[in-house]
C-alpha cells in the first residue's frame, strides 16, 4: 500500500512544526518552541512530543482529565479519555508529509479526499461557528499560545495519507 496525497478544509488555527517554524509567539530564535518561557509554557517538557504533551494540558485544564492508563488500566479508561476529548471540543490535525507534518488546532474537519467540492457558504455559516470559535479560544488560552495567524480561518491543507 502506497500513500496517496488528500486534502482537508480546517477551521482553526495552523500551528506550524514539523519542517516549518512553529507559528505562535512563544518560540525562540530559531524558530522553536521556547520551552524555557515558564510564565506560559511551563506545563511543556521539549524532550516530549509538543502535540501529546497539549493534548494532555488541554484535558486536564479544559475537562479535568487527568488520568492515565498507568493509573486506571482496563476500567473503561479509554471511555472516559474520549468522552473527555469531545468535550475539548477541538482536536489536533496534521499536515504535510509524515516524517515532517506540520499541525493544526482545529474545531472543524471536512476531509476532502483526493478532490471534492466544498460548500463554503455553508461552512461560514455553520450553526456550530460560535461553539468552535469559544473552544479555539479556550484552548489557545489553556495552552498559553498566540497563534501568529491572527484570526481563526478555514485553512485548505493538503496531506499524504
Amino acid at each position: 500500500m502506497g500513500s496517496s496525497l488528500s486534502a482537508k478544509f480546517v477551521y482553526g488555527f495552523d500551528l506550524g512544526g514539523g519542517e516549518d517554524e512553529w507559528k505562535i509567539r512563544e518560540t525562540d530564535e530559531y524558530g522553536g518552541i521556547d520551552a524555557g518561557n515558564a510564565s506560559t509554557l511551563a506545563w511543556y517538557d521539549d524532550s516530549e512530543d509538543f502535540v501529546g504533551e497539549a493534548e494532555k494540558r488541554l484535558l486536564a485544564v479544559v475537562s479535568g482529565f487527568t488520568e492515565t492508563w498507568d493509573d486506571n488500566a482496563g476500567d473503561g479508561f479509554y471511555k472516559r479519555e474520549e468522552a473527555a476529548k469531545a468535550r475539548l471540543g477541538v482536536e489536533f490535525e496534521w499536515y504535510g508529509l509524515s516524517d515532517s507534518s506540520s499541525v493544526l488546532l482545529a474545531a472543524h474537519v471536512v476531509d476532502v479526499g483526493w478532490s471534492g467540492p466544498v460548500d463554503l457558504e455553508a461552512l461560514h455559516a455553520h450553526p456550530d461557528r460560535l461553539r468552535w470559535d469559544a473552544a479555539l479560544a479556550t484552548a489557545v488560552h489553556a495552552l498559553g499560545i498566540t497563534p501568529t495567524q491572527g484570526d481563526l480561518a478555514w485553512i485548505l491543507c493538503s496531506y499524504y495519507g
